[in-house]
């Protein structure tokens, strides 16, 4: 098996162990991304009775194919759980996510459930986290908020966000996280960023050569 493989193979397995951590009778938060997609199947074959909300158009579509219960994120202000991959988590906690784009909305679902789960394969596992960081911004005015933002760089062929902003990518230096996030924070026309902190993280599942562990952060 190669490396490409062993990686995917570990992305099943911990999303297959997530997926057991839902009750019928939950309401639910979808992340985006390849480990996600073996979320949705797993879900799907535990023929569960729950309601489901979408961090992206391809979750949703996915979803709805497969046949979950996914609805728009309207009127509903709690999660029971979120279950979302990840680009990196490093052993303080801190996690990066938006390689697929749609870091903003999965902060939102995230921050709604009472229980934020985060699914990796071993490879995703990083001393510290380091640049690139997933932003988003505004489309009006983008190229000036990326300006100021420094060596901050649009997603090439990226299309824009959910909710029509501009995908690009940071590359200063992460040496304080929690700085780093309250100052992408502060830009004008920044929606958000792929810097998500320890407290916003319930469990990360965390899959080696098919073994599943709970990190401990």
């Amino acid at each position: 098996m190669t490396a490409g493989e062993d990686a995917e193979s570990d992305k099943r397995a911990a999303a297959e162990a997530a997926s057991q951590l839902v009750e019928s009778g939950m309401t639910v938060g979808l992340g985006t991304g390849s480990t996600v997609a073996h979320l949705l199947v797993a879900l799907a074959k535990r023929s569960l009775q729950i309601r489901c909300v979408a961090t992206s158009v391809a979750t949703e579509t996915e979803g709805l194919r497969l046949g979950l219960d996914v609805v728009a994120f309207e009127g509903i202000d709690r999660l029971d759980i979120a279950i979302d991959g990840a680009d990196q988590v490093a052993a303080d906690g801190w996690v990066v996510k938006g390689g697929g784009g749609a870091h903003v909305r999965e902060k939102v679902v995230a921050r709604a459930a009472g229980r934020f789960v985060v699914i990796v394969s071993s490879d995703k596992l990083v001393e510290t986290v380091r640049a690139p960081i997933p932003v988003e911004v505004l489309s009006f005015g983008a190229a000036a908020t990326l300006s100021h933002l420094g060596d901050a760089r649009p997603r090439a062929g990226a299309p824009l966000s959910p909710d029509g902003g501009v995908i690009a990518d940071w590359y200063g230096e992460v040496s304080d996280p929690a700085k780093t996030s309250a100052w992408l924070e502060s830009i004008p026309g920044v929606v958000g960023h792929g810097l998500f902190p320890p407290e916003l993280i319930s469990d990360v599942l965390v899959a080696r050569r098919g073994v599943v562990e709970a990190l401990r952060l």
